[in-house]
């Protein structure tokens, strides 16, 4: 069993943190994306970006002198170094050395930089989500640069994806995974509306998919079926809106 997640946009450097343990598995197809976003003038990767002056700044001086295999020192444990609601909530930083191996063994973080990394994969600080329409190697975007590499990572070790990840994210493996009959359960959480609507809004949904996989690495979940039992955050599994490839909770 693999758990995916997305990323987070906030990134930093974490100097006192656990060491990194290998770099990421697709580090020169990093390289190659650096050297794309290298290649753009500041008001296109601006536009590339969607985001303030302040931001564009800080991440287009950060890939002029981005170096993803050469600076160790510079290099950060991907699950330290992204810093949303999600990784707040699954607390890494506290977590016992079990916990810490139960990650590395199941946990796989999308990113459209990096492609894929295991959570103690050294990364540098970047912006470039995955649906960006950065044109590399003959590809439109990300999505065609990645193809179906993600995929075969992940299905290279587990024959069962749980999916965590946001739609964003999730398209670059969910549709290549249906299509090689490789078995994928979403986990959906959400409340009911006063019309008995299951309603879902991100950042809750950030939260409690961050509180999944700690709880997950604190009791060393090893099969779907186990993650019926969740109930952090007031939620509780809702077999009525559940069914083979969805896992629902519904908070009460």
């Amino acid at each position: 069993m693999r758990i995916i997640i997305s990323p987070a946009k906030k990134m930093n450097v974490v100097d006192d943190a656990f060491g990194w343990r290998e770099l990421p598995m697709f580090a020169d197809e990093a390289a190659r994306l650096a050297d794309a976003v290298r290649a753009l003038s500041y008001e296109e990767a601006k536009a590339l970006w969607q985001c303030s002056d302040a931001l564009a700044e800080l991440n287009f001086e950060r890939f002029r002198t981005m170096d993803v295999r050469g600076d160790a020192a510079a290099l950060t444990p991907a699950v330290l170094a992204y810093e949303g609601i999600q990784y707040q909530r699954m607390a890494p930083g506290v977590m016992t050395a079990d916990q810490l191996d139960y990650l590395q063994r199941h946990l796989r973080i999308l990113s459209g930089f990096y492609g894929v990394l295991r959570p103690f994969d050294g990364v540098v600080p970047y912006r470039l989500e995955m649906q960006a329409k950065l044109a590399v190697d003959g590809a439109r975007d990300l999505y065609g640069f990645w193809g179906d590499a993600l995929y075969r990572a992940i299905a290279a070790e587990a024959d069962v994806i749980v999916n965590l990840a946001s739609v964003e994210y999730a398209k670059a493996v969910v549709p290549y995974a249906a299509r090689a009959g490789c078995r994928v359960v979403t986990c959906l959480f959400g409340s009911v509306d006063g019309r008995g609507r299951f309603v879902q809004r991100a950042t809750a949904a950030k939260a409690a998919r961050g509180s999944m996989v700690r709880w997950c690495a604190e009791r060393g979940i090893g099969r779907v079926d186990d993650l019926r039992a969740f109930d952090v955050g007031g939620y509780a599994y809702d077999g009525e809106r559940s069914d083979a490839d969805t896992l629902t909770f519904v908070q009460r």
